[in-house]
């Protein structure tokens, strides 16, 4: 009797593991359980100033500037790239719905690439490989919802973030010397703290992130103003390079 006891205690413990495993694996952010509040992203631009950070000396590496503007159906993100000493800009265009962010269309332009990425219920466009002249079709089908890998930092400004926060988010990359399709981004912890930012204490949400794209390698915190949302830090940490983004 004691035997058939540890048994079904066996067979009951390895049952919720294996649905608390599947829980977590089905239970991803995605537009169609999206817990954002939409209501809070306004159009609005803004301008980062990137930082190199070595032995605390900081050197101007350039800045990035965002620009979203908001319809009634549509949302469209452009970041733009302006290196320091550099003629060429980084431009990526990204369009999701405004009701819950579903991915549209994703746009890359730099001196290294051109992608062009139109989603629905395939996903298609094309990848041009600059340094080689190598152009690839796209065309996939992905059966699992995601967010476009672009949008995602700032989807992170709009969820209902509190002390101890974390969740895994789906996101869509396509990089053909990385990954290519539907991968993780993750929210490891989110923290109620106070920064010193031009002058003022401010009060903010510290979140800690890291995603797929980088075999989680790398290790990104958001200093997101509790008051408006705003992103005024983002903190870049791979190895032993560290990188910082201030809100300008």
């Amino acid at each position: 009797m004691k035997n058939i006891t540890a048994i079904l205690l066996c067979i009951l413990l390895l049952s919720s593991l294996c649905s608390n495993k599947l829980y977590s694996q089905e239970h991803k952010l995605t537009p169609l359980n999206n817990t954002a509040n939409t209501s809070l992203i306004q159009s609005e631009s803004s301008k980062m100033s990137w930082l190199d950070l070595q032995d605390s000396i900081k050197t101007k590496m350039g800045e990035v500037i965002t620009e979203i503007v908001k319809e009634e159906k549509k949302i469209y993100l452009i970041t733009t790239v302006v290196l320091k000493n550099s003629p060429s800009k980084w431009i990526d265009s990204t369009i999701v719905t405004t009701h819950n962010f579903s991915p549209v269309y994703h746009a890359s332009y730099n001196p290294q690439r051109e992608m062009v990425l139109k989603f629905g219920e395939h996903i298609t466009g094309y990848y041009l490989n600059k340094k080689t002249n190598a152009r690839t079709k796209i065309s996939n089908t992905v059966a699992k919802p995601f967010f476009d890998s672009n949008f995602y930092p700032q989807l992170i400004r709009f969820l209902p973030l509190q002390e101890n926060y974390t969740t895994n988010i789906s996101i869509y990359d396509y990089k053909p010397m990385g990954k290519i399709g539907v991968i993780t981004a993750t929210i490891k912890n989110t923290e109620e703290t106070n920064i010193h930012f031009k002058g003022k204490n401010r009060r903010v949400w510290k979140i800690e992130t890291t995603d797929d794209i980088s075999d989680n390698a790398v290790i990104s915190i958001y200093y997101i103003e509790m008051s408006t949302r705003k992103i005024l830090r983002q903190e870049i940490n791979a190895g032993e390079r560290k990188m910082i983004m201030e809100l300008m």
